[in-house]
């Protein structure tokens, strides 16, 4: 089979990694791909071009087109696919609206009785920071709509929840992202991120994952789209991960279909281990990255298997292997802020049988391959045990040079799992 992957970072890397183990497909196409992704036939067109994407498809015989992140979701380009008749794997703009409206999430979450924060969704500056002063510090304040990542402020003060709400609202940071913004009640709890496969009312659930948003060590700075990952996580329980199962995903994926806007893809919750059960924090209507990175290696079955028996409403049996996997990102100095791009990029070893690397914000220069994005790449590697995987991650980053003027990684990726008393072996 022939597959085009639609995207061109990180996560649409690691889907097609993932794809080319499968003895039943012959070439991955990546529209538009990124120079690191050597494994696949790079395409160069847009992922936000649908026409362009569909007489690509229709040309060179697509049996399956796989869509990886969300603004081209949002823009309806599975609408498209499947009114020209491909076969496409993502949801409708319909049902991509639990990602790109945080408010629409929140509305339907308190509708069907699914386990959040409270909040309130406010449309002016003065109604959230009346909200604020009513709820106090600490609080969360989210732009409405799509902000790769960055449009969350955990606000420790008044103050700087006051300082989100003008940044979002009166300085639009995140465009008509932040015409409206969720300003709700701050959990303190351990997050975690627990992905699905979904169609319709069925859902098949991934191993859980934790993301690392801060952009630095010991979990301070801004909020980043996601600075390492590993999974699974040792301190959830199989009982607590099955209650976010029953309590969020599934009734999640009823209400889709109840509200008129059927679920078939990727079906990402964000969730917090509270005292009180797991809670939503968000929700996203694809792969996360870079938890893609360090759950799809740790799958054992084919991937596109798994996607066509999704497809037609069959169980495809997920199993997984008894390792770890932990994953590194190393972005360019000053992200997620401005930073420069076209910095030569680290000659990082070939993949290794427990051992990858995964490209994201990379281009070429003179047959080298450069920074052209705020992450740049992911290290990952699996062991029996999260110590070892963690450790073999950094053992790679310290065998190459990095010019520590143009990139930096955090250095305590799972560090709250490795301190806790948690097992992080595998029997």
């Amino acid at each position: 089979m022939n597959i085009l992957v639609v995207g061109g970072g990180g996560r649409e890397h690691s889907i097609v990694q993932a794809l080319l183990k499968s003895d039943k497909v012959q070439t991955v196409y990546a529209a538009p791909g990124n120079y690191g992704m050597t494994e696949a036939e790079i395409v160069p067109i847009s992922a936000t071009d649908p026409v362009n994407l569909i007489e690509f498809a229709r040309e060179k015989e697509m049996d399956l087109t796989i869509v990886g992140p969300e603004i081209p979701l949002l823009d309806g380009v599975v609408n498209a696919f499947q009114e020209a008749g491909l076969k496409v794997f993502g949801p409708t703009q319909e049902a991509a609206l639990i990602e790109g409206s945080k408010a629409y999430a929140k509305t339907l979450m308190e509708q069907y009785d699914i386990p959040t924060a409270s909040y309130q969704t406010c449309t002016s500056t003065v109604q959230a920071k009346d909200y604020v002063v009513e709820k106090g510090a600490p609080i969360v304040v989210k732009a409405d709509g799509l902000a790769a990542g960055k449009g969350v402020t955990v606000a420790m003060t008044q103050e700087e929840a006051f300082q989100a709400i003008d940044s979002i609202m009166e300085d639009e940071q995140f465009g008509s992202a932040g015409s409206q913004v969720v300003v709700e009640e701050f959990l303190d709890g351990e997050e975690f991120s627990l992905m699905a496969f979904v169609n319709g009312e069925e859902v098949y659930p991934m191993i859980p994952a934790q993301d690392h948003k801060r952009a630095f060590d010991g979990d301070e700075g801004p909020n980043t789209g996601g600075m390492g990952a590993y999974a699974p996580v040792p301190s959830l329980s199989e009982s607590y991960i099955e209650e976010a199962i029953v309590t969020i995903l599934k009734p999640t994926a009823r209400a889709l279909v109840q509200e008129g806007r059927p679920f078939t893809g990727i079906l990402y919750a964000g969730c917090i281990k509270t005292d009180k059960g797991p809670k939503v924090i968000e929700f996203n209507a694809r792969f996360g990255d870079p938890e893609t990175q360090v759950v799809l290696p740790l799958m054992e079955n084919d991937l596109l298997q798994v996607v066509e028996d999704v497809m037609v409403g069959k169980d495809p049996q997920l199993s997984w292997k008894e390792a770890y996997c932990a994953g590194v990102v190393l972005a360019s100095e000053g992200y997620p802020g401005s930073y420069e791009k076209g910095n030569p990029v680290p000659e990082l070893p070939d993949n290794q049988q427990n051992k990858f690397t995964i490209y994201a914000g990379v281009s070429k220069h003179e047959d080298r391959l450069v920074s052209n994005g705020g992450r740049v790449l992911l290290v990952g590697a699996l062991a029996p045990t999260l110590k070892d995987a963690v450790a073999n991650v950094y053992d790679t980053f310290s065998s190459v040079t990095i010019d520590e003027d143009a990139f930096f990684y955090r250095k305590d990726i799972a560090h709250k799992a490795l301190n806790s008393s948690a097992s992080c072996e595998y029997k």
